[in-house]
């Protein structure tokens, strides 16, 4: 159950086809059942058109007991493919108080990102981030996380997946939230989901970075945004931005000062990405020189 906000209109369409599907994922880049569907995997240029495709596939994807996916490729020596003739969407998944939220909606709001906030959506009902999003006038949604602590059980993993699906979604933000993404979700959007993390990866993956650069006594660290792959904080490095480590840091303070530097760094990664001016070869992400 989806809660918090007035009902989307992919809400009853998405119970349709979750039943129907039984967890099942039609990837956009399987074209053998793309076909057997009727559902071209290209965004028209034509909004019109494109929403009377989206309702022929969703229709479609009920009839064959399949949830239709349309991926954004991510390959070894590819750029990243931006979808032309549509703004770019994000979906920005949060658990916390939502100031990386704030900073990218300021900057898509400012024209500093060519994209808008189409949804957020939480795992915590009284997460900080829903009302911000709220505030904003951005559908800002709660789905029920299941019984696991650290992950989404697969209820829940449909949900979202679903409701980002539905949205046809360019990138898939974390901002702050709080639970390991596995399964479908990795594979429904391949390619097409970043994070940031409080420090200069890969020292210091995990829980409270910035107390294990403390700790360890490092005089340089930062924050990273990362595409998200299986692993904890393992995925292709997009950007860093190095915060020095001071003789009179507490946890706190040096917390607070990262997540300065976060809130400049997500927004330009984000905005590059929207650009297409990110390409990727093996681990190594590229920027385009213009």
């Amino acid at each position: 159950m989806i809660r918090r906000g007035r009902a989307l209109p992919w809400e009853k369409q998405y119970e349709t086809v979750a039943k129907a599907s039984e967890g099942r994922v039609i990837r956009a880049s399987d074209s053998s059942n793309a076909s057997k569907m009727g559902t071209r995997v290209t965004r028209p240029s034509d909004k019109k058109l494109f929403r009377e495709k989206l309702r022929r596939a969703v229709l479609s994807a009920t009839k064959a007991k399949c949830i239709p996916t349309f991926q954004l490729v991510l390959n070894g020596h590819s750029a990243i493919q931006v979808a032309m003739g549509n703004k770019f969407r994000l979906g920005v998944l949060g658990s916390g108080k939502g100031s990386n939220f704030v900073a990218i909606a300021i900057a898509c709001a400012m024209g500093k990102i060519p994209a808008e906030v189409g949804i957020v959506l939480s795992d915590d009902e009284s997460a900080g981030i829903l009302t911000r999003a709220s505030e904003r006038k951005i559908a800002a949604h709660f789905i029920p996380p299941g019984k696991f602590r650290t992950k989404l059980d697969e209820d829940a993993e449909r949900a979202f997946v679903g409701a980002l699906q539905m949205l046809q979604l360019d990138l898939i933000v974390l901002a702050g939230f709080m639970r390991v993404l596995k399964g479908e979700f990795l594979r429904a959007f391949e390619g097409r989901i970043v994070n940031i993390h409080p420090s200069l990866l890969p020292s210091f993956p995990g829980l409270e970075a910035w107390k294990q650069a403390l700790d360890h006594g490092v005089k340089l660290t930062g924050c990273t945004v990362h595409f998200v792959d299986a692993g904890v904080d393992s995925g292709a490095i997009i950007g860093q931005q190095s915060v020095p480590v001071l003789d009179n840091d507490t946890p706190e303070i040096l917390h607070h000062r990262i997540q300065g530097a976060e809130h400049e760094l997500y927004p330009k990664c984000i905005a590059a990405i929207a650009r297409g001016e990110i390409s990727v070869a093996g681990r190594r992400v590229i920027r385009k020189i213009s």
